[in-house]
């Protein structure tokens, strides 16, 4: 769910009216030159664009910052620099991380004071369309979920992290990507190469999710009606399937299409009017149908499960049990250093749910878990808000750091 924020925006662009991403061939233009180009060596950063295959033969796309803009002194050897790897979230991509100015953006910052920052684009966002034997236009590319970025998608990048470091990983999730951090560190993944992890607005359960365009999204994609009606396994936010899909939620009692971004997201209180609109100029990015649905069948299920098959058979076929297994977060290492921040205002991980994953920790080591509460925050504030280094970021860096 981390990038509905996304959703609640393209409906401004494609049902709303108006246009405000960047032409066609600007934006093929960002695709061919790469993150690195555009958005941090112009800002006086070292960057390296980085391709990593996952197991499944996706190629995933990612942006190494290896230092701040002024590096430390060498002190007489080479400084030895912590590895962060920053985990956007869904129908978003890398770039989320870096719309802010460079004192207010959090991989900036952390190059700033002194890590090694490695920012991931998952598979089916556009630096991240490529597979050893596959192409976006065939179903096949798009038959995932959120299930295959914890099993494939994590390992490739924690592994090559790890490889070319030499040292443990501080991990930075937001939104679904702290969902895919607690499924993998619950059945043990990757905590062998985990330093500490800081998760942001998480998601993980979904019982009290209330916003009612998202609760009747959720209806729809975990219905038949979802193949009926698109007939797509990519859900293309900027496709016109999508466009007609919103356009029929917002005719709904209860929807109000008129604030879409509080609708989804909640209220954020400290977005910068012009990175809202570079924000727009980015995003959205694609996804798989099937990740939606598996998100939807959570809000249903009110379960953290893996993909549900609808079928006791087919179920059966892929778990060896009639029902899908349940991810169980209080498995994860009691003495993992965890920092969880989450909002008042967050309409997508609602406090009521975020106590809920908090209980799943009541046995943590006391002085390994630190938990943040922003009451005016919502979902959007934790990746763009201007206040984010005050208020969160100074906290992931202290935890780094120790």
């Amino acid at each position: 769910m981390g990038g509905l924020l996304v959703i609640v925006l393209c409906v401004l662009v494609l049902v709303i009216g108006g246009s405000l991403g960047l032409d066609g061939a600007a934006r093929r233009s960002l695709e061919e030159i790469g993150i690195c180009a555009t958005s941090v060596i112009t800002r006086g950063y070292k960057c390296q664009e980085i391709h990593v295959t996952t197991k499944d033969g996706y190629i995933l796309n990612m942006q190494r910052i290896p230092e701040g803009r002024v590096p430390s002194p060498s002190g007489g050897g080479k400084k030895i620099r912590q590895p962060v790897l920053l985990q956007h979230g869904v129908l978003v991509d890398g770039m989320t991380w870096l719309l802010n100015p460079p004192e207010q953006n959090l991989p900036m910052i952390l190059a700033d004071q002194g890590f090694d920052v490695w920012i991931v684009n998952t598979r089916g966002t556009r630096f991240s369309r490529r597979h050893v034997s596959l192409d976006p236009v065939q179903p096949a590319f798009w038959n995932w979920s959120w299930d295959e970025l914890m099993a494939y998608d994590l390992p490739a990048v924690f592994d090559y992290v790890y490889t070319h470091t030499g040292q443990k990983i501080n991990y930075v999730g937001h939104s679904l990507g702290t969902l895919i951090a607690l499924a993998s560190f619950s059945e043990g993944s990757q905590v062998d190469k985990l330093k500490s992890a800081a998760l942001l607005s998480p998601i993980a359960h979904l019982s009290y999710m209330n916003t009612a365009l998202v609760v009747l999204a959720a209806k729809y994609f975990v219905g038949e009606i979802t193949t009926a009606f698109f007939g797509l396994a990519e859900f293309n936010p900027k496709g016109k399937p999508v466009s007609d899909f919103l356009k029929i939620l917002c005719t709904n009692p209860g929807v109000d299409c008129f604030d879409l971004l509080s609708e989804l997201t909640g209220k954020n209180c400290c977005l910068n009017a012009s990175t809202v609109d570079l924000f727009l100029k980015n995003e959205p990015q694609s996804t798989s149908t099937k990740n939606l649905v598996h998100l939807s069948q959570m809000i249903r299920d009110r379960v953290i499960a893996k993909y549900n098959y609808g079928r006791p058979d087919y179920n059966l076929m892929h778990y060896g049990n009639f029902f899908p297994p349940v991810y169980n977060i209080s498995n994860i290492p009691h003495d993992l250093p965890l920092f969880i921040s989450y909002g008042g205002k967050d309409a997508l991980s609602d406090v009521r749910d975020v106590q809920e994953l908090l209980d799943s920790f009541k046995y943590h080591d006391g002085d390994k878990l630190s938990v943040q509460y922003i009451k005016d925050y919502a979902h959007a504030d934790f990746i763009m808000g201007i206040d984010a280094k005050d208020v969160v970021y100074n906290q992931v860096v202290a935890l780094f750091k120790r």
